[in-house]
């Protein structure tokens, strides 16, 4: 039987743990559908559960933001890891880093992005930086005050993948390869509006782009993901330009739930579905 993960083996902003169980509710009542289409796979978890609940089908995977390099990477980060705890373990939890020791890090960090050819930085910046924040490059992590989070176990990602039929493309290619299909289903997990894209590698979320998704749920069957920071005025004014589609969300099925990025920062996850 292959592993099932909880969450994603690395750290990704927006993964969707917390809608495992609901989303599973739905894998459940889905039927005649063959091939499920993750069109923004994210850290892969949403495949990754289709697959392990749903055996029979075919899912593909859209690495949309570069996470299957990260996952191939994993065990030049964990030697990483190793060296940052020879530096930080004398020092206090989840307190500044000092400027003796933030040196010693940054010149590590600087010396196997050299021997490597890659750093993932998203990885590593969780373990240096405080709570929720990421840095997708060295330079953009030297801009930051250090913070001793380094994680004191080893990431592993055996078998995550496995089963996936794993592509790299705009999800719109991949769309319209699929959308004339009746044995489809969508999984629809695009970046939230209002949010913090930087961690995504691709680095841009424009309104335009969110709302250029909602074509894709027009007389399709989807699972499709958003939050409460949506913004409502500009959306009904696209829609109006729009209005051929209709509304995709007629007859949809919601679920929500409250979720917190840190100590200050909330918000509501919403995941919609039509699947029959």
């Amino acid at each position: 039987m292959m592993k099932e993960y909880v969450s994603a083996p690395l750290p990704f902003v927006g993964q969707k743990r917390m809608f495992i169980g609901e989303y599973k509710k739905v894998l459940k009542t889905i039927s005649g559908a063959s091939v499920f289409v993750d069109l923004f796979g994210g850290s892969g978890l949403l495949s990754h559960i289709t697959k392990r609940e749903r055996p029979d089908v075919v899912v593909i995977y859209n690495d949309f933001d570069g996470y299957r390099k990260r996952l191939e990477h994993i065990k030049e980060t964990n030697q990483i890891l190793h060296e940052l705890r020879s530096i930080t373990d004398p020092l206090p939890r989840h307190k500044l880093i000092p400027h003796p020791e933030r040196e010693a890090i940054l010149s590590l960090l600087e010396q196997k992005e050299r021997e490597y050819g890659y750093l993932d930085c998203i990885t590593l910046s969780s373990s240096l930086l405080f709570s929720s924040k990421y840095a997708t490059s060295l330079k953009d992590l030297k801009k930051h005050s250090l913070y001793n989070n380094v994680r004191k176990q080893d990431y592993s990602a055996d078998g995550y993948l496995d089963g996936l039929e794993i592509t790299s493309c705009d999800y719109k290619v991949l769309f319209e390869k699929y959308k004339d299909r009746d044995d489809v289903v969508f999984l629809v997990d695009p970046p939230y509006l209002s949010t913090d894209v930087g961690a995504y590698v691709m680095g841009y979320w424009r309104l335009s782009d969110y709302l250029d998704v909602l074509k894709v749920l027009s007389g399709q069957r989807y699972v499709y993901f958003t939050s409460d920071k949506s913004s409502i005025v500009e959306l009904c004014e696209w829609i109006g330009d729009n209005i051929a589609i209709g509304n995709p969300f007629a007859m949809a099925k919601k679920k929500e739930i409250n979720a917190h990025l840190n100590y200050n920062a909330k918000y509501t996850d919403i995941m919609l579905y039509k699947v029959s």
